[in-house]
């Protein structure tokens, strides 16, 4: 197995701060004695083709240099090439000594791009070093901890995830930042969440979690299936997801008026939105969804239009180091 890390590097990440920022970053691990060979992506979708090719050819531990987009890809890059590694190691955890297991890789984050949810998960999430001093230390630690991939299955294929997907007003929220405001940074934000409030909408996606027998179609403002608690950077969907229980977060916030949204919208930062009468969330094993069309739908910070069929979990299917 190769034990060199394989620094995939999105240059335009964080509007360029990237490329100014990764090469003293590199620097620094490989006087830490970390072995570090780079390679840096020039469209959308370069970072998926980059691992698969890595990953084929020995490679099993990634730094992901960019921002959560960046990290999407090489998870898509990995998987499903690595499925019959994950498999191997839940054998091997039983008693097997297959060595398998050391096929499953390792994925480490330089966070140098805009938005950086995944890593807000561990440590102290207030304090100062969150982004890029934090992911530095974890690196040279070789501080790494098993972390599961969420499955999406749509009518056109399969995606995988380590951080939320979700449909409704956060689906919304991206995809208008996504198609009028990407170049304005947070002030881009910011004005997709109120022109979305202003547009607020409040629909059914029929869906059913825990073998339940009937679809869920009450029209709700958002359905979220989350590994981790954060999105869109400071934003807490789920205040309750763990990276590595072998569950999909579900959280699902009802049919919630225009003022009331605006009353609870700093709830959605803390997490206490949960707590709302119109909230529900449950840890469970499976969703299945029954979309007679595509719809926007976030995963990840990406934003695409899918016609979902369901999600499930690969449990510990990567490491992370965090």
């Amino acid at each position: 197995m190769n034990e060199t890390f394989l620094a995939i590097i999105n240059p335009a990440a964080g509007g360029g701060r990237c490329r100014e920022l990764v090469g003293a970053a590199a620097a620094r691990l490989r006087s830490a004695g970390i072995a570090i060979e780079t390679a840096e992506t020039a469209a959308g979708g370069d970072a998926t083709g980059i691992a698969r090719d890595a990953y084929r050819r020995g490679f099993r531990k990634f730094l992901a240099v960019g921002g959560d987009g960046t990290s999407y890809e090489i998870v898509n890059g990995l998987f499903p090439d690595c499925l019959a590694a994950v498999s191997s190691n839940s054998t091997a955890e039983s008693g097997s000594s297959s060595g398998e297991s050391e096929r499953i890789p390792t994925l480490g984050f330089l966070p140098l791009g805009t938005g950086n949810s995944f890593l807000r998960d561990f440590g102290d999430p207030k304090a100062a070093d969150r982004g890029l001093e934090y992911a530095l230390r974890a690196i040279e630690a070789r501080q790494a901890r098993a972390c599961d991939v969420l499955r999406l299955t749509h009518k056109e294929g399969v995606l995988y995830y380590i951080n939320l997907a979700s449909v409704g007003f956060a689906a919304d929220v991206a995809a208008l930042r996504h198609r009028r405001f990407l170049g304005f940074g947070h002030a881009g934000y910011l004005a997709s969440i109120f022109l979305s409030l202003a547009r607020l909408k409040r629909r059914p996606f029929p869906v059913r979690v825990k073998e339940q027998d009937e679809f869920d179609r009450r029209r709700c403002l958002f359905l979220t299936f989350s590994n981790s608690k954060f999105t869109g950077g400071t934003m807490m969907i789920a205040p309750d997801a763990r990276t590595d229980d072998g569950l999909i977060e579900y959280v699902r916030w009802g049919p919630i008026g225009r003022a009331g949204l605006i009353l609870n919208l700093a709830t959605l930062y803390d997490g206490t939105h949960t707590r709302h009468p119109l909230a529900e969330r449950q840890a469970v094993p499976h969703v299945e969804f029954q979309l007679d069309a595509p719809v926007d739908v976030m995963v990840d910070g990406e934003v695409m239009k899918l016609e979902c069929r369901a999600i499930d979990v690969l449990p510990s299917a990567l490491r992370v180091l965090v």
